[in-house]
Order: C-alpha cells, then structure tokens, then sequence
C-alpha cells in the first residue's frame, strides 16, 4: 500500500475527508500531516518536505503548482529520489480526490 504526506495547507477538510472514509471501514488511506510529527512541523519548507516524504516513502499531495516543481528539480538534481508528488486541483471535490487515493495507494 502507498502512503501519503499532507502538506501543510491540506490540514484541514482533506484530512478530515480522509478520515471519514477511514471510518467507513473501506480500503484504508495511510496519511499523514505536517505539523503533526515532531520532525516535521507546521511552517516546514518544501526542500524539507521532499526529504522528509523521501526518507519515510511516502508521496506528497500538495496544491502548490508555483514552486514546488523547481524545488522538486533541485531535490533530484542533489541525488535524491521523490516516492511521488499529486498535484491537487484546488476545484477538485474531496470525495474524487479520496476516491483517487485510494485507488492509488492499492492499485499502485
């Protein structure tokens, strides 16, 4: 099963959607948030994300198009790889973005 990381502007509804559906009792979705584990706190910045999600395997879901993509490129030109990155569409409804997780965290 693939695990994510929440960045830190998805705290809120996403993850509350995502624990609903894990209440439900279906095909559990493993994320988790920034801000709630000590080695990555609220304010972390995006390099520290991509290591952080690099060293735990987990892929980060984000909504941040402008720069995550150069930081992104930086990441892999210093020699580090990235277990993935979703791109969120801010006019995404939550019910297809936890349906889509959930069929990448067990499809993939």
């Amino acid at each position: 099963m693939l695990m994510f990381l929440l960045d830190e502007h998805l705290r809120g509804p996403l993850w509350h959607a995502i624990q609903r559906h894990n209440l439900k009792g279906g095909l559990r979705i493993d994320a988790v948030r920034v801000g709630d584990l000590p080695d990555l706190p609220l304010g972390s910045d995006d390099p520290s994300l991509l290591s952080w999600a690099e060293k735990h395997g987990r892929i980060l879901i984000t909504e941040d198009k402008h720069t995550m993509s150069g930081h992104l490129t930086n990441h892999l030109k210093a020699g580090n790889h990235c277990p993935g990155i979703l791109m969120a569409r801010v006019s995404s409804t939550l019910p297809l973005i936890v349906d889509c997780l959930e069929l990448i965290a067990h499809a993939g």
